[in-house]
């Protein structure tokens, strides 16, 4: 990632954020999305299609409500490795779906990792391109959140129940914040970054680890886990 200027009038990008960076936070958003679309089962089972339909929705979402909120060019869709990345990852996710439910830990954290990427890269560049930093922190937690968003409304889940638990948006914002405040400190911007990346994966894991969560979510996240248990169908034998 770099922030730059010119005033020789040479028409350079304000921000870049690395090709492999990127990707990496696509591909594990494309897992995250079809090891979530493989479990459910009954009436919302999905086919091959369908999950990788989900995972890519799921890694690619992120950015493109990014860009679209700070009006700018989609960066997803200006190369063709996002898709095949977010594609071939969740046919990965969905293929090997038992092993990695077997570790449940490295899915946590992989996950906590993805929130953190996004959430940094959103309000990064929104702070590059000259965002103050209440909206810059605004739109990394929408790019954090918004893939797992899009998700819900494309497998018609209700969103809101489907956010709530262990501090999702919470992490992401507060590590969001640290990134304004250290960049807004004269820190640069690539550390700042990487601060928020941190900063939000340690407290969404502490939040899962402890069962930490917002009074109001506990209610929320009961409703949650009845409606995925009543759509796993009983077998009696």
């Amino acid at each position: 990632m770099r922030a730059t200027g010119d005033n020789r009038g040479v028409t350079e990008p304000l921000f870049v954020i690395p090709l492999w960076a990127d990707l990496l936070a696509v591909g594990l958003g494309g897992v995250q999305g079809a090891l979530f679309a493989s479990g459910f089962v009954g009436q919302r089972r999905l086919d091959l299609l369908g999950v990788t339909i989900i995972g890519i929705v799921m890694g690619m979402g992120g950015g493109l409500i990014r860009d679209l909120l700070l009006n700018v060019e989609l960066a997803t869709m200006q190369s063709n490795w996002y898709l095949i990345t977010a594609g071939a990852a969740s046919l990965i996710g969905m293929l090997l779906a038992n092993v990695f439910q077997r570790l449940n830990g490295v899915i946590v954290a992989l996950d906590a990792l993805v929130i953190g990427l996004f959430g940094a890269f959103g309000t990064a560049k929104a702070l590059a391109i000259g965002l103050p930093a209440v909206p810059a922190v605004f739109v990394g937690v929408c790019a954090a959140v918004g893939g797992g968003i899009l998700r819900d409304v494309f497998m018609g889940l209700p969103v809101a129940i489907m956010h709530v638990g262990s501090l999702y948006a919470v992490a992401a914002g507060v590590g969001c914040a640290v990134l304004a405040a250290t960049h807004g400190l004269g820190a640069p911007l690539v550390a700042a970054a990487i601060t928020c990346v941190v900063v939000t994966t340690v407290i969404r894991l502490l939040a899962v680890l402890f069962d930490i969560s917002l009074p109001e979510q506990r209610a929320l996240h009961r409703r949650k886990v009845a409606l995925e248990t009543s759509a796993i169908p009983i077998i009696r034998s």
